[in-house]
């Protein structure tokens, strides 16, 4: 097992590093002129030149990217040319909240779509299916700022259970994460579905209802567990949307995340910002993806045998 998690933590090594490239090459693409945004309007040719030396501006974007990344692993990302903080902690201090919205969303969208895309399976071809899959479909198609204005006007302007915005307790997360976790859950859903069809109709379920065992033992001991990778896979891909991808609803429900911080930092031109936050959000998806592979090896044993013959 050690040697597969070392595998695939060697592999992730050239995968931030190209990936990293391309975004600080592609962010510094962007028009305008950093040092006359640090330098101020009023300021002189001289100071601007002064402020684009200090910076780095002049040299070759491969030596800037090399520097960065010297920078990045001593935990230094740079400063915000607006807010003047240290890119890394500013990250760091949205990450909690990211991270807790992000999860609560995955939690909800796991409770509500593998019962229900189990339940679909089993019901094959019936009226239950066909409403299921309504569901599927609604929370596919259905937008998620419009899902949270909606959520908004009902739970918080008429019958004020939850509050419209902000992070302050368990209330205030109640809201932005069933947006997200709707969303998330018809994916997962159809998933779960699809992956039991295939389960259901091999020979082992067959084998298993002979020898006596009850319909819940075959569905969830023996269907589910051999229908788990493909689910496994939906679901550590939709956290990491989550994680980079909810800037629709932490802007609608001011949530203090980094979806929110990365929008805020994109209309301001800060370019150290945005470059750090989004090259943080890619290694926490290369993260996300070597939990997930782990967890693959504890559900596939074929992964296990392969490494335990070598």
């Amino acid at each position: 097992m050690w040697k597969y998690i070392l595998k695939r933590l060697i592999q992730m090594i050239p995968a931030i590093l190209i990936t990293s490239f391309i975004i600080y090459f592609s962010m510094n693409l962007t028009s305008g002129d950093p040092a006359m945004l640090v330098a101020g309007e009023k300021a002189t040719p001289a100071q601007v030149e002064q402020v684009r030396q200090e910076l780095g501006l002049n040299d070759p974007i491969v030596i800037r990217y090399l520097k960065y990344m010297g920078g990045m692993i001593r935990g230094d990302l740079g400063t915000s040319y607006v807010t003047k903080q240290d890119v890394f902690k500013t990250f760091m201090s949205r990450l909690p909240a990211t991270l807790e919205l992000s999860f609560a969303s995955v939690l909800i969208a796991v409770l509500v779509s593998i019962p229900l895309g189990i339940y679909t399976a089993v019901n094959q071809n019936s009226w239950k299916d066909t409403a299921g899959m309504i569901f599927a479909l609604f929370g596919v198609s259905m937008p998620n700022f419009w899902l949270g204005l909606m959520l908004i006007v009902l739970f918080s302007l008429n019958l004020g259970w939850f509050p419209s915005s902000g992070r302050a307790g368990f209330q205030s997360l109640v809201l932005p994460a069933v947006t997200v976790g709707l969303g998330l859950a018809a994916l997962i859903t159809r998933t779960t579905r699809s992956s039991m069809l295939d389960v259901i109709r091999q020979d082992y379920m067959r084998t298993a209802r002979a020898k006596g065992a009850s319909e819940r033992r075959v569905i969830y001991k023996h269907g589910l567990n051999n229908a788990l990778i493909p689910i496994i896979t939906v679901i550590g891909l939709q956290l990491s949307n989550v994680l980079t991808g909810s800037v629709l609803a932490e802007t609608v429900f001011s949530w203090p995340g980094i979806g929110r911080l990365i929008f805020d930092h994109i209309s301001k031109r800060d370019t150290p910002m945005v470059t750090g936050a989004i090259i943080m959000c890619s290694i926490l998806m290369c993260l996300v993806n070597l939990v997930v592979d782990i967890v693959y090896a504890f559900f596939d044993p074929r992964i296990k045998a392969q490494y335990v013959q070598k």
